[in-house]
């Protein structure tokens, strides 16, 4: 099991965790924003998440944190 997480508040919204995803399951939020005023990513289907670490390795703000358990 993976558990993902997103830290909202330090993201800025660049979309390179969207592209880097091969499940294709990562999204900015068109409907959530942040304190800066950006769109944050989130991920769609937590249970689809292999946990491959793709998204969090190119995040340049260390936004995403994912726990393999």
């Amino acid at each position: 099991m993976v558990k993902i997480t997103f830290n909202a508040d330090r993201c800025k919204g660049c979309g390179l965790c969207v592209s880097a995803c091969p499940k294709h399951i990562v999204a900015l939020d068109p409907k959530k924003i942040n304190a800066q005023g950006h769109h944050t990513a989130d991920v769609a289907d937590k249970a689809a998440c292999i946990g491959c670490a793709s998204c969090a390795t190119i995040c340049p703000d260390c936004v995403i944190t994912i726990v393999k358990e």
